[in-house]
């Protein structure tokens, strides 16, 4: 259980970004994507060097006191290094393929099919590299949670329903995004990295990635105390903290229902529009909110099956390698200051 509470501490905290944004200053959205990145993703590379360090200096203890068996090297490092420049692919794809698909088709249809189709492929490509239906119950609570997020998001943005082909296979892109880089993760772990180490790679990775990205947008909301306050928010708490968490989650169940638990974001979302920035809820945003907690429930409650570490690994020929909810009723609430303000995961 302890598995599934990090997860849903890891949806809380990716929960606050839309917050955080309403209340910080107006930015071009690639350009808070990217410090966001730069400043979560730094912050993790340096939590897991932390630990690297501090693992190895109780090693040399313990080697002092009483023999330790030497550590072996990793079998494939070029795989693992494949690994993680994919999975940090992932990280810094999920921005522009979201935005790119809520752009063609509106925020609504975009945000659905996002959010809709990253816990399908991450199950189905789960399923194909490891062997393993992630099981029944995973399949119905996802139907319902991805019912819920639509009836949400429809709530939202109704004026919305045009289908660009383009945009979808966008919105599609942003879900496939999110799965390369979750089961790059679980790869990593499985390949006997800690949950902080695994996230430290890729996000490191992508951390050093985004510094041109963040160089070639306007910047000049983090010279501002309210832009670099809401820049440590999305870094340090929406990113380092809440991917701590997504490891430690990560670690103990497997990739397909990480990804349907974190679903509980726009729930998180939802409340904290309402009781922060006071805005008002549609009935059918109400319903729709409802209808994801039960398909949450539902996952949360039948003891969701832990990953099996001991189980059939990937092997190196089959290895594979931030938008989310926009704010429930943003659009109809007059206090709003961004009413269409998309958030990555």
């Amino acid at each position: 259980m302890r598995f599934v509470v990090a997860v849903l501490l890891a949806s809380v905290c990716f929960g606050t970004t839309g917050a955080a944004q309403a209340l910080g200053p107006d930015a071009d959205p690639f350009s808070i994507g990217a410090a966001r990145i730069l400043i979560g993703g730094g912050a993790l590379a340096l939590v897991a060097g932390a630990s690297v360090l501090l693992r190895r200096r109780r090693e040399r203890a313990d080697a002092a006191t009483r023999p330790v068996p030497a550590t072996r090297a990793p079998r494939h490092p070029l795989a693992t290094v494949a690994v993680i420049v994919l999975g940090a692919l992932g990280v810094l794809a999920y921005q522009p393929a979201f935005f790119a698909g809520t752009a063609a088709n509106g925020v609504a249809v975009g945000t659905v099919v996002a959010l809709g189709s990253a816990p399908v492929i991450t199950g189905a490509l789960d399923w194909a590299l490891r062997r393993r239906y992630p099981g029944t119950r995973w399949l119905v609570a996802t139907a319902i949670a991805t019912a819920g997020v639509a009836v949400l998001a429809l709530a939202s943005d109704p004026t919305q329903a045009a289908a660009s082909p383009l945009g979808l296979a966008a919105s599609v892109g942003a879900g496939a995004s999110y799965a390369v880089y979750t089961l790059a993760a679980k790869w990593l772990l499985d390949r006997g990295f800690t949950p902080t180490g695994s996230m430290g790679a890729l996000f490191g990775t992508a951390a050093v990635a985004s510094l041109p990205i963040l160089a070639m947008t306007d910047a000049a909301w983090l010279a501002t105390g309210p832009g670099l306050a809401m820049a440590l928010w999305l870094g340090l708490v929406a990113t380092t903290l809440a991917y701590v968490l997504f490891g430690v989650g990560l670690s103990g169940l497997a990739p397909a229902v990480v990804s349907t638990l974190t679903l509980a974001e726009p729930l998180t979302a939802g409340v904290l529009g309402v009781v922060v920035l006071g805005e008002t809820l549609a009935p059918a945003s109400v319903v729709g909110l409802g209808i994801l907690a039960v398909g949450i429930l539902v996952l949360a409650s039948g003891g969701c099956r832990r990953s099996n570490v001991a189980s059939k690994a990937w092997t190196s020929s089959s290895s594979p390698g931030s938008g989310s909810m926009p704010r429930p009723g943003a659009t109809s609430s007059p206090s709003s200051k961004k009413p269409d303000t998309a958030r990555i995961r």
